[in-house]
């Protein structure tokens, strides 16, 4: 079975739960943005958690079927349309042989993931089918997809039609988005006022957010304690010496503009890094637009493990339902 891209949408790759493993060769995890809604939409098909969905970002596909398929599509309120008939969210739903799967407008979130059963099958790449554009590395043909593409899926034994997870269990951003983060090795290099009004500040997404790395603005510029510039790192004081940077790191170059490294980023480099956003937490930012608020909200390692387990048992209650 094949399903053939009509329209791409903005930017939709291939994704699973990513390929880690590689992260110290430079090779980053990629994988869904938004793990939780990529676990949900194969769950509701009844594919393997792990298998390979689409990942369309602000504006959907348009997808022909060339056989009958159950189809679920979660995270971002992107609603979906078979032949034009308006489709339940969060919902599994049946696209028949000849069928068109389209989407309206974007009503929130930013990210969107639909599950076909049997998965998208293309070839693995170091144990991953996700999408790493930048090194042109898996997915369709290590880009994200283009009008004319034929897309293979696997066999599966798909889901019945209407299995829903309750609304009370899906995940999404506050407004203002509240981003746990546990402070880093470095946070010893700013102020103890810089650090205060850091957690204080309310700060908005800017354009330049992607799979890389989520860039922030308008809370106040850090300051940062004296020292002598090290050998190896540069002059400007948020300049380290290089050093490996963990996922989900917020680096603050010259001070000002915190970006969150997301599942696409660098492996390492000389900014430090104030913080860590906690795991739990990730997949909320992949669901931010554009000139969305947030916050950053100071907790411990026991706090951040403690919010991994919480996440889990949501997961767990929708296994349960489904």
């Amino acid at each position: 079975m094949a399903v053939n891209v009509v329209k791409p949408g903005l930017s939709t790759t291939v994704q699973d739960l990513g390929r880690p493993g590689y992260y110290h060769i430079g090779i980053p995890l990629s994988g869904g943005m938004d793990r939780f809604a990529l676990r949900c939409a194969n769950l509701l098909v009844g594919n393997k958690e792990d298998a390979a969905v689409l990942e369309a970002v602000f504006m959907g596909p348009e997808l022909k079927f060339t056989e009958d398929a159950t189809v679920a599509v979660t995270g971002a309120e992107l609603p979906p349309k078979v032949d034009g008939e308006p489709k339940p969210l969060w919902t599994s739903f049946k696209v028949k042989k000849g069928q068109t799967l389209s989407f309206d407008f974007l009503k929130k979130g930013a990210r969107a993931y639909i599950a076909v059963s049997g998965g998208i099958d293309v070839p693995v790449v170091l144990g991953s089918r996700s999408t790493y554009t930048l090194g042109a590395l898996g997915g369709f043909k290590g880009r994200k997809l283009e009008a004319g593409d034929k897309l293979p899926t696997g066999k599966g034994r798909a889901a019945k039609e209407g299995r829903t997870i309750p609304e009370k269990l899906r995940r999404g951003p506050s407004a203002p988005a509240e981003l746990r983060m546990v402070p880093g090795l470095y946070w010893h290099r700013i102020t103890t006022e810089a650090g205060k009004h850091f957690f204080a500040d309310t700060w908005k997404v800017a354009p330049e957010a992607d799979r890389i790395g989520y860039r922030f603005r308008g809370g106040k510029a850090l300051e940062f304690v004296p020292r002598e510039q090290p050998f190896g790192a540069g002059s400007d004081p948020s300049n380290i010496v290089d050093a490996c940077y963990p996922y989900g790191s917020i680096q603050v170059p010259g001070g000002t503009e915190p970006i969150v490294l997301h599942r696409d980023a660098v492996s390492g480099g000389g900014y430090f890094m104030v913080g860590t956003v906690i795991s739990a937490d990730m997949d909320l930012i992949g669901q931010l637009q554009p000139h969305s608020q947030a916050r950053f909200v100071e907790v411990t390692v026991a706090q951040a493990l403690k919010a991994r387990k919480d996440r889990a048992r949501l997961l767990d209650k929708i296994r349960d339902i489904l």
